[in-house]
């Protein structure tokens, strides 16, 4: 392993959320800012869009067919063809500073996401628990909150808070969805590296792989805390990762372009594109969210 490569130039303005389906073979992941879904199928290179009312933060898949997705007014019920068909919960923050952006299918079929501060001041976004009970605060006093993944047994909860360059471990109990004990698991960020935990996925081994956005690089973590590798990735802002392909060792990283520096988009013209990398380690399939657990 050496370094993500690009598969495809998606030019996404913010792509995120990268999402295996394991029955389709195909790869789903959003672009926020051009409020759309895509489904990219690396059998024959195909792209298809699902475009959206409003900006998309994240994706689960849904039992049935059909997402669960994090939107800036709440969290929805999505069909195949990209209509919103049941509003599950309101966003509860204010909407016009705050939406929904990473999020996660739990072991048990829950839906775990969390929303962003769109100031960057006021640390008013929370991560947040959805099932039948409706939606309930699992933190609160974030900037972004990112990097939501699960340990291979579910008893452990990762997620960070991007702008504050720390990733966290809560004890996680998949009966009940509660999420305790929360740890600081890993610091990012010098003077000289502004590289910050965004999205997450965890590996069968139970390490943490994290994409650091504005540092150009893709982390793995061992669940005990060390560093084990990093890996380059040609574009300055890699997003989120996901574990995909039939043996569920192609590592995809979405990226972004938005807002970036003109300088940069220069030295990295893949900005925004798609990248994957074959790994020793597999993944393991995202379960599906059942709205009604």
């Amino acid at each position: 392993m050496s370094g993500f490569e690009l598969v495809l130039d998606a030019k996404t303005a913010l792509g995120e959320c990268p999402l295996w389906s394991v029955d389709e073979q195909v790869l789903y992941f959003v672009d926020i800012k051009q409020k759309r879904i895509h489904r990219f199928d690396p059998a024959d290179g195909s792209l298809g869009t699902l475009d959206l009312p409003e900006d998309v933060g994240c994706i689960g898949l849904a039992e049935g067919g059909g997402f669960v997705a994090g939107l800036r007014s709440g969290l929805w019920l999505v069909s195949v063809e990209g209509t919103l068909t049941r509003k599950l919960a309101d966003n509860p923050e204010d909407q016009t500073i705050s939406r929904f952006n990473d999020g996660m299918v739990d072991p048990a079929g829950r839906f775990i996401a969390g929303t962003v501060d769109e100031t960057r001041e006021r640390g008013i976004a929370s991560l947040y628990r959805y099932d039948v009970r409706g939606i309930y605060k699992i933190v609160g006093e974030l900037f972004t909150s990112n990097g939501v993944a699960f340990s291979p047994d579910g008893t452990r909860l990762y997620h960070s808070d991007t702008l504050r360059y720390s990733l966290y471990t809560y004890d996680y109990d998949v009966a009940t969805g509660a999420a305790t004990n929360r740890q600081l698991f890993a610091k990012f960020g010098s003077e000289t590296d502004k590289g910050r935990p965004d999205g997450g996925a965890v590996d069968a081994d139970g390490c943490y792989w994290t994409a650091l956005f504005e540092g150009g690089r893709v982390q793995r973590y061992a669940p005990d805390g060390r560093l084990l590798a990093e890996y380059p990735v040609p574009a300055k802002c890699p997003t989120m990762v996901t574990f995909g392909g039939p043996d569920m060792k192609t590592l995809y990283c979405t990226s972004a372009s938005i807002g970036r520096p003109a300088e940069e988009l220069a030295e990295y013209p893949l900005s925004g594109a798609l990248f994957a990398m074959r790994t020793e380690i597999p993944g393991l399939p995202k379960p599906l969210f059942n709205p009604e657990i």
